[in-house]
């Protein structure tokens, strides 16, 4: 489905299921496909939404790209779709976007559940890898960037037995809009630290890693978990930084038991 959102953005996204609405915001260089299997796994428990945001899949490619921006048009996207309140689960940069709407939108979520990513801003040497990423997509397409990034994406368990995975993945990045990848980079690089919400957070949330995360290791999700007052961790045995795509079962059966606690809370 295509949202026109005001100013002529379009916004591509799934829908399916019904009850407390879901928003799952994909990560970088990821679309919306990322989640078919949580849309599949989780339809009877939760009026599940996955857009494309602004740049990828099958959205408008359009600047301005920030992480407050994509807020934004996920907000507007939600309105249009009658949601007033949502739970935010983001992956990876997907979670640098919740955490924005957290603090533009806080009357808009219903809870959160942050998988594979973190609070805090870009250290310099992060932006410089960023910067560089962008000079490859540049110089060599977006196919080498495909295939730079596939085996971190993943868990070692994942890179050594799932080859199905790991070329649907591979055509994933591959396939991104060059332009919005760029800008997706740039807005990461260029984010706010949002450490300074964390402490706030006064709604059920969960936050999940993969054991096998190299990016987000668990230590470091263990961390942000300790950070959010009341927050649950779980961790996804053989999963990496995209934990959901590589093991939904596992993903799905503990946001499956958070959405069940919304109903006690």
């Amino acid at each position: 489905m295509i949202a026109m959102l005001p100013g002529g953005l379009e916004l591509a996204y799934d829908e399916v299921g019904s009850g407390t609405p879901l928003l799952f915001i994909h990560g970088w260089p990821h679309d919306r496909s990322l989640w078919a299997a949580q849309l599949g796994g989780l339809q009877t428990q939760a009026r599940c939404i996955a857009p494309d945001l602004r740049g990828f899949g099958d959205s408008s490619v359009r600047a301005p790209y920030s992480i407050d921006q994509y807020a934004d048009d996920l907000v507007a996207l939600l309105a249009m779709l009658g949601v007033e309140r949502a739970v935010v689960c983001g992956l990876s940069m997907g979670g640098y976007v919740a955490l924005s709407m957290l603090r533009r939108h806080r009357a808009m979520l219903r809870g959160l559940i942050l998988t594979s990513t973190r609070a805090t801003a870009d250290t310099s040497e992060a932006r410089e890898k960023r910067m560089k990423l962008i000079a490859l997509v540049g110089d060599q397409g977006m196919q080498a960037l495909a295939a730079r990034q596939l085996k971190a994406m993943v868990g070692d368990t994942t890179f050594s037995s799932r080859p199905d995975v790991l070329e649907a993945l591979r055509f994933m990045m591959a396939q991104a809009p060059s332009e919005g990848v760029v800008g997706g980079l740039q807005a990461m690089a260029d984010r706010v630290d949002s450490t300074d919400l964390l402490a706030g957070i006064d709604f059920p949330t969960l936050v999940v890693s993969g054991a096998e995360d190299t990016f987000t290791a668990p230590d470091e999700m263990r961390a942000l978990s300790d950070a959010i007052p009341g927050s649950r961790l779980e961790v996804i045995r053989g999963g990496g930084h995209v934990c959901p795509y590589e093991k939904p079962a596992a993903f799905n059966h503990v946001v499956g038991e958070y959405l069940a606690s919304l109903v006690y809370d």
